[in-house]
């Protein structure tokens, strides 16, 4: 039997209590599968229990986890070394390259031979951040949506050294949670962010250059070209902040200017309108957590 078929079942480690971090905690323990939740301070963490909590009752009510059945164990903690027993590890944090890097690389340390090791990424290569992993055979990318909870199908993107067992033990954590996965190759921003971050950042310009509102914006969006949501609402549920961070990593790696975040998502993130998360971003939210 190979490495990864024969890894010792454990919790899935979730490495960042943020949006994308809880929400795939909701993902994992409503489907029966503990979590450890890594992040640097208590009191994030403390915020991410109460918002994993909001989120869980709000699957369950939807059925978005199942209704009825046990609930999994969600572990918090500080120390990165407390994912050494894990069955299987997802980077969550922000989409900072070097920030990432690091991350995998102190987490594939921590753990055992055969244990998949999943970056969120949506857009980085996997090639770039699997050198810096200890066992890049064993990275793999997943692009949850956001909200995960409620998203079922995820980007799962296959880096040239991605192996076989890891692909296979990956897409079987993802059936135990409930999701389908589409698998692409590796490239920058892989497929949904190569379109999605391009369109969201015109909308932005078109807000900028006063053609349109954001509410008209997203208002043709939806009723003339089919988009759930409208760009703007999505931009806001992203975290604008995200979406800068984002769409520079594709300019970064494909010297499009189409990726070159607007001047109007840059005085957006540097006022501190960050959308949903924030209160404030191309529309005023209430501030929860949920």
């Amino acid at each position: 039997m190979n490495e990864v078929e024969d890894a010792r079942p454990g919790p899935l480690g979730v490495l960042g209590a943020g949006v994308m971090g809880t929400g795939i905690a909701v993902v994992a323990i409503g489907h029966g599968v503990p979590v450890v939740l890594v992040d640097v301070s208590d009191d994030k963490l403390a915020e991410a229990r109460h918002r994993v909590g909001l989120q869980l009752r709000h699957a369950r009510l939807v059925g978005a986890v199942p209704a009825t059945g046990r609930v999994a164990e969600l572990t918090t903690t500080t120390e990165l070394a407390d994912v050494a027993g894990a069955g299987a590890v997802v980077e969550a944090v922000v989409e900072d390259a070097e920030i990432k890097a690091k991350v995998l690389g102190e987490a594939s340390r921590l753990v055992g031979a055969g244990t998949p090791l999943v970056t969120n990424t949506s857009g980085i290569p996997i090639g770039e951040l699997g050198r810096f992993a200890a066992r890049p055979h064993e990275l793999v990318g997943v692009h949850f949506m956001n909200p995960a909870y409620l998203i079922t199908m995820v980007e799962v993107i296959r880096g040239a050294l991605t192996s076989d067992e890891t692909m296979t033990a990956v897409t079987g954590l993802l059936a135990r949670m409930g999701r389908r996965g589409i698998v692409v190759r590796d490239a920058p921003g892989f497929v949904t962010s190569r379109l999605l971050h391009p369109m969201i950042n015109e909308a932005a310009r078109i807000v900028a250059a006063g053609v349109a509102d954001a509410d008209s914006v997203d208002d043709l969006m939806r009723g003339c070209l089919g988009h759930p949501t409208g760009p703007l609402r999505t931009a806001d549920l992203i975290g604008l902040d995200n979406l800068v961070d984002a769409l520079r990593a594709l300019w970064e790696r494909t010297g499009d200017p189409n990726f070159q975040p607007c001047e109007l998502l840059l005085e957006k993130v540097a006022a501190g309108h960050l959308g949903r998360k924030s209160g404030k971003g191309f529309y005023d939210y209430e501030k929860v957590l949920s």
